[in-house]
């Protein structure tokens, strides 16, 4: 899907979380501290100058918070497409694992822990064949 085909807000969120994730932000962020921090004594350090900034940066979290949420979900979403996508593609891959996310903990917890024994019994096989091939080596 390209760009023309997205709403004004995803485009807006993709695009501000890219931008705040990038060093001249941060860089942007840290200048406008310093320049608030350097202004104290030209207002006394009084209690609006402190309003000024303790205001701004909650607005601007609040808002963030908001539009980084929205892009990692999106991100989020299409990852488990195409993870589905690769499951369901690849022969003898178990059907059941498609739409995870989806399940009650209680059930995911349960296919966490066969998994867990299956990868459990895969590392002992290989320490058994590790265990082989040294023997093997010695004699």
């Amino acid at each position: 899907m390209n760009s023309h085909n997205q709403t004004w807000f995803t485009r807006f969120a993709k695009q501000t979380a890219r931008a705040s994730g990038r060093p001249a932000a941060f860089a942007l962020a840290v200048s406008v501290i310093v320049l608030w921090g350097l202004s104290g004594p030209l207002f006394g350090y009084s209690d609006t100058w402190q309003l000024v900034i303790n205001t701004g940066t909650t607005i601007i979290t609040f808002l963030m918070v908001f539009l980084i949420q929205n892009t990692q979900n999106r991100d989020a979403e299409a990852m488990q497409v195409k993870l589905d996508e690769l499951i369901r593609s690849v022969k003898g891959a178990h059907k059941a694992l498609l739409d995870l996310e989806d399940l009650e903990e209680d059930d995911l917890d349960e296919i966490r822990k066969e998994y867990t024994r299956l990868a459990e019994r895969a590392r002992h096989q290989l320490d058994e064949r590790r265990a082989k091939k040294t023997v093997r080596g010695k004699s």
